[in-house]
């Protein structure tokens, strides 16, 4: 039996039984999620016990990591991110110059940390809240909060209250 099926036995056989015998390999994301939630990244190690527990190879595990916006590895620790969506409806909306007075503000890029390693801010593609621009969500704290009508200053002062201690911040 594998570390991570020791630690979390009872809700992986909640999550496995919530699908039918032969398709376990659709936990693999709500795995993924209950092994991020304790330290905000999903380690390697994470992986070969997920991959052990389903039955499936390691890569196609992290394939999966590296392919959604929603999972971090070890070397992407930060402890909140602001993911800023940027696609076209939310562009026409004014997402790019949001993001980049963000940036300019906190004095990082997109995909940057903060030197305190607080904040990382990242752009992504859809954050489904095309009508409610600039928007973003903040993860952190095993929490993931939507920030919806943002302007310059209500995102400087969500920052302010992370900084503060506030998970997620308070809208």
């Amino acid at each position: 039996m594998n570390d991570f099926l020791k630690i979390h036995s009872a809700e992986i056989k909640k999550l496995l039984a919530k699908y039918p015998k032969g398709q376990e390999r659709s936990t693999v994301m709500p795995l993924l999620h209950l092994a991020q939630r304790g330290t905000g990244c999903v380690t390697r190690h994470d992986i070969e016990n997920i991959a052990g527990i389903l039955g499936i190879s390691s890569t196609e595990i992290a394939s999966i990591v590296g392919f959604y916006t929603l999972y971090h590895t070890e070397e992407e620790k930060t402890q909140y991110r602001i993911q800023v969506c940027t696609d076209l409806a939310c562009a026409l909306c004014g997402a790019d110059r949001f993001l980049e007075e963000l940036c300019n503000k906190t004095g990082i890029k997109p995909g940057e940390t903060t030197p305190d390693g607080l904040i990382t801010i990242e752009e992504v593609p859809c954050l489904a809240g095309c009508d409610k621009a600039p928007l973003f969500q903040v993860q952190g704290g095993g929490v993931i909060s939507y920030h919806e009508k943002q302007t310059l200053e209500s995102a400087v002062r969500l920052i302010n209250q992370l900084r503060d201690g506030m998970p997620g911040g308070e809208q």
